[in-house]
């Protein structure tokens, strides 16, 4: 049992009086939303979010939220689409440069070296070298608010996923291998970021 004496406390609305915001760090490590979508002038966006999730099995929906209403919340309102694609290790570095701030309609696969392969069902193309892709359609667009009513800074685009493209080595009989995939996830503070190996592995059975 932790010691209630030696536990930090603080209330987020008036400061955490640490170097580094905790809270991105104790919620994680997180999935990486790396979300293309194009705009209804045609331009192409690919930006990671490091708040993303996915939230029903039937049908599959998933979502990311974006601190500001940038491009990615705009072309999704614009043309109702997006797109996430799966980071891996070899893929870390391309991650990260499409994080850079660049004028709207500035194309981030060719920024970070990246092929844009076309969709099935959607407009925004999937990143080629990503080993999953999940086509989206959005449900909703939610300006996120505090408890009191107040609009926070944070914009949730939910969508359907209609469409998923998974590199075939990763099925192995049938069940997606999480383990050998070489996802990436955000482990909090400034630069921190984590894999998932074999190793980190445990089973649990569900009561019945």
């Amino acid at each position: 049992m932790t010691d209630q004496n030696d536990i930090y406390f603080y209330e987020p609305s008036k400061g955490h009086g640490l170097p580094h915001d905790p809270f991105n760090a104790i919620v994680g490590p997180r999935p990486i939303g790396w979300v293309s979508t194009r705009g209804q002038d045609g331009s192409v966006n690919l930006a990671p979010y490091s708040f993303f999730n996915a939230f029903s099995y039937t049908p599959p929906i998933i979502g990311f939220s974006s601190t500001g209403e940038k491009d990615s919340v705009r072309n999704a309102r614009e043309t109702g689409e997006f797109v996430w694609n799966l980071v891996t290790r070899d893929l870390a570095e391309a991650m990260n440069a499409t994080c850079a701030t660049v004028p709207y309609g500035t194309d981030e696969f060719a920024l970070a070296g990246l092929t844009a392969a076309p969709s099935r069902l959607v407009g925004p193309p999937r990143v080629a070298e990503s080993r999953v892709s999940f086509e989206c359609k959005v449900s909703d667009i939610i300006h996120l608010r505090g408890h009191d009513g107040r609009p926070a800074a944070g914009w949730l685009v939910i969508g359907e996923v209609v469409a998923v493209h998974i590199a075939r080595h990763l099925l192995k009989d049938g069940i997606y291998d999480t383990f050998n995939s070489g996802v990436v996830l955000r482990a909090g503070g400034p630069s921190a970021y984590a894999t998932v190996t074999p190793e980190n592995r445990f089973d649990l059975t569900r009561p019945r």
